[in-house]
C-alpha cells in the first residue's frame, strides 16, 4: 500500500494532506524518512511525529444523505458535512459527491481501493435518481435524456429514463460529472426542484430515514468488489 493511502487508512489525514506530512519529513518508515513513492508492507513500522500508526479496521457505511450537508470530509466555510453524521472512529470519507440540496444514497468508507474503483468512470457504477422537475416532460424530452444530452463538457452517455408521474422522473446513469443530472434537466428546459438518489451501485436507502446510516453487510461489500 502506498504510504499516503496507509496514513489515510490509519485515520491520520486524507491522502492529499498525508502527502504534505510526508514532504514535511514528519513520517518515518522503519526509522527512515518516508517518500511520496514509498510502499508499506504489513511488517513495516510507520511513525508520524514519532508516534506509531496502524491502519484502522475497514468500514463501509451507507448513509441516507439529508438536505443541507455538504459531501466532503471537512468544509472551510464551517458548513455541516456528511462526515458529521456518521461515527468518527474509524474515520471514513464519502465516495463521490451529492449536491448540498440532493438527498439519498451515499457510501462512506476508509477502503481506498474500493473507493477508487467506485469513483472511477471506467467502471460505470450505476446510479438512479428520482427528480421532481418544473413542468412535465414530453416524449421528445424523454428521448433526449435517453439518447444523451450535449452539455458544455461533452455529450452524456445514454441513460435509462422512466416517468413516474407528471413532473417526476426516474433517471439511471453510469457517469458522475459535477451536477450532471441537474444540468441534463436544465438542457431540456425542466429545471430540477428536488433530487433524490435512490440507488447507488445497487445499494438502496428506502428503509433508512434521512440522516440515518447503516454498515454494509459482508455480502454487499463482496458484491461491490466484483464491480472492478
Amino acid at each position: 500500500m502506498r504510504l499516503n493511502a496507509y496514513l489515510a487508512r490509519a485515520g491520520i489525514a486524507s491522502r492529499r494532506k498525508a502527502d504534505d506530512l510526508i514532504k514535511a519529513g514528519r513520517v518515518r518508515v522503519n526509522g527512515e524518512p518516508g517518500q511520496l513513492n514509498t510502499f508499506v508492507e504489513k511488517t513495516d513500522r510507520v511513525e508520524v511525529d514519532g508516534l506509531e500508526v496502524a491502519p484502522q479496521k475497514l468500514a463501509h457505511l451507507l448513509l441516507h444523505k439529508p438536505v443541507g450537508h455538504v459531501t466532503t470530509a471537512s468544509d472551510p466555510h464551517g458548513r455541516r458535512t456528511v462526515v458529521d453524521i456518521v461515527p468518527n472512529d474509524p474515520r471514513v470519507v464519502p465516495v463521490g459527491r451529492l449536491d448540498v440540496d440532493t438527498t439519498g444514497a451515499l457510501l462512506l468508507t476508509n477502503d481506498g481501493p474500493l473507493a477508487h474503483t467506485l469513483a472511477h468512470p471506467r467502471y460505470g457504477v450505476e446510479k438512479t435518481y428520482i427528480a421532481t422537475v418544473d413542468g412535465d416532460l414530453d416524449e421528445r424530452d424523454l428521448a433526449r435524456l435517453t439518447e444523451g444530452i450535449e452539455l458544455e463538457d461533452g455529450p452524456t452517455a445514454p441513460a435509462a429514463v422512466r416517468r413516474l408521474a407528471p413532473g417526476r422522473i426516474e433517471l439511471t446513469i453510469h457517469e458522475g460529472r459535477n451536477r450532471q443530472v441537474r444540468r441534463m434537466f436544465d438542457a431540456v428546459g425542466h429545471p430540477v426542484i428536488r433530487l433524490h438518489r435512490s440507488v447507488y451501485a445497487g445499494l438502496k436507502v428506502d428503509r433508512l430515514a434521512p440522516g440515518s446510516w447503516r454498515a454494509l453487510t459482508p455480502a454487499e461489500v463482496r458484491k461491490l468488489r466484483k464491480l472492478s
